[in-house]
């Protein structure tokens, strides 16, 4: 993966003297400038177009440089579920499906698209290399899904751009604006921390004092950021929260993404993670890069001239899952025959009563997602199996 970034200790905070046209037009070279820079290669390369803002950016300008170039039309990857536009459900986290976006960008630019299209059993089944991968568990199919997209692009193309990071960047995510995320005093995309404990049976939660841990963590990462006076109350906030999100959930995301891909000799490329670009972005004031009340309101705003107005404004979607209904009872069956058998290592540690009741009500009793956005009930099932795959084939020693 070519990722250029440093840890945001090396962020300097200092005053943004420049007026919204001089923002936008730095923002906008330094992102064009980082997207051409990762364009070069002497092996064949691609985009991963979802239709969202960012991979659509991408896209926009490796469209316009494969042109310039004369390489011909460039070749664009989306993902898809099989029956996902039957089974599809609107959420705060994600409000629509990308089959249209993807076709109103593939028409603009003329790209060669192809869609991969995946289904249950290999979902399921790829949960365990997705583990081998990490050498961990980690997001159950949404890095399964990733790893499987990566392997079926890889005989067509072994480089692709992606619009990762720029939601962490410009502040994309929800947690950006939700006041219940903004005021947890927690990591705002994981603050179910009450129901995560439970999970565990009481011999382990007695003995590990999550919480205290936890806490530990984000005042300490909290000291790290430097607020300085020409901050504004509500950009001090955001910046305490853009600095969580880049040192703790993005790395997360830059590890998946290199892991999921390189499991397959295939490498991806994150030109939002240009560090000029997140050096420069780091201290825009939160009133100009939430621009007009959006999130990512800035960089819609650049935008808003080149790409297509249904583009511009489409809310942030984040990567794709399945919501077919025949994945919710695969992983529910992987998991049920774990808490049936004595010997699989991860019942040491499970509380079986709340194990047993979110399999009675397929996910429903885990009211909040499991990580991030997209990890819900059956997510939460396939993390279980992932742990105990690796528990299984590592062997870890515990001790207590």
């Amino acid at each position: 993966m070519v990722f250029i970034w440093k840890n945001t200790g090396g962020l300097v905070s200092k005053p943004h003297n420049d007026s919204l046209k001089t923002t936008c037009e730095k923002t906008r070279f330094l992102l064009e400038d980082s997207i051409k820079r990762q364009l070069v290669s002497d092996v064949p390369i691609c985009t991963f177009l979802s239709g969202g803002l960012d991979s659509s950016i991408i896209t926009l300008y490796a469209a316009n440089y494969y042109k310039d170039k004369k390489l011909g039309p460039l070749p664009t990857y989306s993902v898809d579920y099989k029956d996902n536009d039957k089974n599809f459900v609107k959420t705060d986290f994600q409000p629509n499906s990308d089959n249209y976006y993807i076709d109103i960008m593939k028409e603009k630019l003329k790209t060669k698209h192809n869609v991969v299209m995946l289904d249950t059993p290999e979902l399921a089944k790829a949960l365990e290399d997705a583990m081998i991968a990490r050498d961990l568990p980690g997001m159950a199919d949404v890095d399964s899904s990733l790893l499987l997209f990566c392997e079926k692009v890889k005989p067509f193309a072994t480089v692709s751009l992606t619009g990762e990071c720029s939601d962490e960047i410009f502040g994309g995510y929800p947690w950006f604006f939700r006041e219940d995320a903004l005021n947890s005093g927690t990591f705002p995309w994981s603050i179910a921390l009450d129901e995560r404990q439970k999970l565990l049976n009481n011999n382990i939660s007695s003995k590990i004092n999550l919480k205290k841990y936890i806490d530990y963590r984000y005042y300490e990462s909290l000291g790290e950021v430097e607020i300085i006076d020409e901050d504004s109350m509500e950009t001090a906030q955001k910046r305490k929260i853009s600095h969580l999100t880049l040192n703790w959930f993005m790395q997360t995301l830059l590890d998946r993404s290199d892991r999921m891909a390189m499991y397959n000799g295939f490498e991806l490329r994150v030109p939002f993670c240009d560090y000029r670009l997140a050096e420069y972005v780091w201290n825009i004031p939160w009133e100009m890069k939430a621009l007009n009340g959006r999130e990512k309101g800035l960089l819609r705003y650049i935008m808003k001239d080149l790409l297509p107005e249904e583009i511009v404004n489409r809310k942030k979607s984040p990567y794709p899952k399945t919501w077919n209904p025949t994945y919710l009872y695969v992983v529910k069956q992987m998991l049920t025959k774990i808490m049936t058998d004595k010997n699989a290592p991860i019942n040491n540690l499970l509380n079986r009563e709340y194990i047993l009741e979110i399999l009675a009500t397929d996910g429903k009793a885990f009211t909040r997602p499991w990580f991030g956005q997209l990890m819900t009930g059956p997510q939460l099932m396939a993390y279980l199996c992932q742990v105990n795959m690796w528990l299984e084939k590592y062997q870890p020693k515990i001790e207590l």
